[in-house]
């Protein structure tokens, strides 16, 4: 039997197609089911008009055969077939499908039948696991069948062969194990039931193998009850797809457990999501999505090495596990499928080429995703706050990423804890409550809640009956300078901005004091030079003497987060000492400034150091703290001595 070339140009192409197109061997798996499903739509289709065919839906299947003895595996459909034309046309000539030609025949007939092949290289990845691949083909409606063979660029052979049902088998001789590739490992049918399960699941038609299962032999008569139970080994035709996902049924269909269920099976997460998005969609992109928001956040996934992701089905077929452009980094923690025909497939279906159809899907889901947050933020607070412990930060970084590009759409999803309410609430619930006089939203950034609590500033506004936004997240304090207003009202940072309460009489107050105190903020600048780099009155300050404040637009905790995450790019904040000119400590060292200076310069360290200890940063010298507290009780103590000898 004369052997013919392929009708590619070179051997070169097709070890292109072997060796270049598709990264994982496992992929032929899913190729030649593929193309075995296609088959069988075919001969699905004509039965709709051909009587003759004499099959209906639930005849059609495709078989798994593994032969350990002989290094055999073959995939059968009971499909249309090929005629020895066709053998010629399809498998002959590299890149010739079949398929697509088929469904440019449908489209021109406006036919709804999904096909999945297009570019007719699938078949070819059986190269990349086998040394010879045999094809047995009978096609519907003819006597004859017919066998392609071939070992690679080297060509092929046709030749009439024994087939008594219509269909192909696709027989392929598996290339011997090396040291690296262990090719044996496609016989094995837990390896075969795992490829199925995780890139075919979904084909329609069931992909059947025979199984080996065990079985308790029954008791003969006359055992004895506690005798040793026996187990025999028995082989059963198993289907090993889904075949129907379920995303694909109707959401009256589906109950809450089925969804739960499908989610803890194929995203290994053992507790239940906090809730599922089942999407259909029409129009410029048609797809069918089903989604989930997760209940706790994995392990790596404030990391570098989390990859966010959906898993991608063309047909039911899966192309991608993780299609990262098919979700935004700010819902990245968002797990689900999306499932279409409308894609732009490479060669290989492994990747896309080009994204237009997936920034539709995007954006649709973008949407899909933010209201069904709102809806839980709404309906079901208590899950609500869960998921934001879990994902809430991601939701700020994607507020403040790409220059806040993403602001509007985020700010109705965060929640901040309420100074006042002592409770998480979101901004739009802050700007419902906020009195009528107030004019801004007030915040304050720090580690903890208890420590902002303690800030002369957040007193003062408590005073007047304001909410002030604690905001402990290292991203927060980032967060107001990203949205700059909520409905028409700007953010204040209470340690850095002004807090704009005084009235025009109050002002005028300040204004005289700072000018009393003109010469005396010189005296507190020089003594405390070197830390400060000036002093200030302030009419914020409630009833603590002092507090610091970062000169500039960058604060304390900025100058923590950069120095943590960045310690090269850090620069440091210079501080502002500002003095409550009312209060009895800085009566008195305005007193010492004339009568004692030097003592007055001990007072002055002790309040910069309280300052520091209010700020929440760390203490430059404790042992020079703890001399100047101890002098000062000694000096205090001699003093009342003195005054009782007198």
């Amino acid at each position: 039997m004369a052997k013919k070339q392929f009708k590619a140009e070179s051997k070169r192409l097709l070890d292109l197609m072997i060796n270049s197109i598709y990264t994982h061997q496992e992929i032929f798996l899913r190729e030649l089911i593929s193309n075995a499903s296609d088959a069988i739509d075919k001969l699905a289709y004509l039965a709709l008009t051909d009587q003759n065919v004499g099959m209906n839906r639930e005849d059609f299947a495709i078989d798994i055969h593994a032969d350990k003895k002989l290094g055999l595996l073959t995939i059968s459909d009971n499909g249309i077939g090929m005629s020895q034309e066709e053998l010629e046309q399809n498998l002959g000539t590299i890149a010739k499908s079949g398929s697509l030609q088929f469904r440019k025949e449908l489209e021109k007939d406006q036919a709804d039948v999904d096909i999945i092949g297009q570019f007719g290289v699938g078949f070819y990845s059986a190269f990349m696991v086998a040394d010879t691949v045999t094809v047995l083909s009978k096609k519907y409606g003819e006597d004859q069948a017919w066998m392609w063979q071939s070992s690679g660029a080297d060509g092929y052979t046709v030749s009439p062969c024994e087939k008594t049902t219509v269909g192909t088998d696709v027989i392929l001789k598996l290339k011997p194990d090396t040291d690296d590739d262990k090719y044996s490992r496609f016989l094995e049918q837990y390896e075969l039931q795992n490829l199925v399960k995780k890139y075919s699941d979904y084909i329609r038609y069931p992909i059947r193998m025979e199984m080996e299962k065990r079985r308790q032999k029954p008791k003969a008569e006359g055992d004895e009850e506690d005798k040793e139970p026996e187990w025999e080994t028995y082989t059963e035709l198993t289907t090993l797809n889904s075949m129907v996902p379920v995303w694909q049924k109707s959401k009256k269909d589906v109950t809450d457990e089925e969804y739960d269920s499908f989610y803890r099976d194929k995203f290994y997460d053992f507790e239940k999501p906090l809730a599922h998005i089942p999407i259909s969609v029409e129009g410029a992109v048609t797809y069918k999505a089903l989604l989930y928001i997760p209940a706790r956040a994995p392990y790596d996934f404030y990391t570098k090495d989390y990859k966010k992701g959906l898993q991608l089905y063309s047909s039911g077929v899966m192309i991608m596990d993780r299609c990262e452009d098919l979700i935004p980094d700010h819902f990245r923690f968002v797990r689900g499928v999306v499932d279409t025909s409308d894609l732009s497939l490479n060669i290989s279906r492994e990747m896309l080429q080009h994204n237009r159809q997936l920034a539709i899907i995007s954006g649709n889901l973008e949407k899909k995703i933010k209201q069904e947050l709102l809806n839980m933020q709404k309906d079901r607070r208590e899950d609500y706050e869960k998921f934001f412990a879990a994902f809430g930060r991601q939701l700020k970084f994607g507020a403040v990423s790409d220059y806040g590009m993403h602001k509007e759409l985020l700010q109705d999803l965060l929640l901040f804890w309420s100074a006042k309410q002592e409770k998480l609430i979101t901004l739009k619930e802050y700007r419902e409550a906020m009195p009528e006089e107030q004019k801004h939203i007030y915040f304050a950034a720090g580690e903890n809640r208890s420590r902002l609590a303690q800030l002369p500033q957040y007193q003062r506004l408590a005073d007047k009956g304001f909410d002030v936004l604690f905001m402990t997240d290292e991203v927060d304090e980032f967060v107001p300078q990203a949205l700059r207003t909520y409905e028409e009202k700007d953010f204040r940072n209470i340690t850095t901005d002004d807090l704009d309460l005084s009235t025009e009489e109050e002002k005028k107050a300040a204004e005289a004091a700072a000018a009393d105190w003109k010469d005396e903020l010189e005296f507190i600048k020089t003594a405390l030079a070197g830390k400060i780099v000036r002093a200030e009155v302030s009419a914020d300050l409630g009833k603590h003497p002092v507090c610091l404040v970062p000169e500039g637009g960058m604060s304390f905790e900025m100058e923590k987060y950069f120095k943590r995450v960045s310690p090269e790019m850090a620069m440091p904040v210079e501080k502002v000492l500002q003095i409550n000119p009312a209060h009895p400590v800085m009566q008195k060292v305005k007193e010492l400034i004339t009568a004692n200076p030097d003592q007055a310069k001990q007072y002055l360290q002790i309040l910069y150091t309280q300052g520091l200890l209010l700020a929440d940063l760390p203490i430059e010298n404790a042992a020079e703290y703890t001399e100047l507290i101890c002098g000062l009780m000694e000096d205090r103590r001699q003093d009342n001595s003195d005054e009782a000898q007198g």
